[in-house]
């Protein structure tokens, strides 16, 4: 009964900035971490940026000093803006959550991925 739904991803130019919203929906009563993931044709999916509940933010090291994630609690939403990005930041955006469902049941699901393609 909960879902993600990630929004934002198209294209822009190296050096262009985008930002990219990801909207948890359902019978939740909280949210613990939410997180940014991303995934290169022919390549795994790597961590990007996670946040926790309190808004300690962690980013992987080729994102640092770019990419800032941060969370609206209140609107179950996590945001990552995306900025001087770069043609190897092209890939398929997931965001991932986990949490507790107002049936207390835990959960950690991903949503289904927004594109975004960095030309050169």
């Amino acid at each position: 009964q909960v879902q993600l739904v990630e929004s934002g991803g198209g294209l822009v130019q190296a050096g262009g900035s985008l930002t990219l919203s990801c909207v948890a929906s359902g019978n939740i009563l909280s949210i613990n971490t939410m997180g940014w993931y991303r995934q290169a044709p022919g390549k795994q999916r790597d961590l990007v940026a996670t946040i926790t509940s309190s808004s300690s933010p962690n980013y992987a090291d080729s994102v640092k000093g770019r990419f800032t994630i941060s969370r609206d609690n209140a609107n179950n939403t996590v945001y990552l803006q995306m900025s001087s990005l770069k043609p190897e930041d092209t890939g398929v955006y997931y965001c991932n959550a986990d949490g507790v469902t107002r049936k207390y049941r835990t959960f950690e699901l991903w949503g289904q991925g927004t594109l975004v393609t960095v030309s050169s």
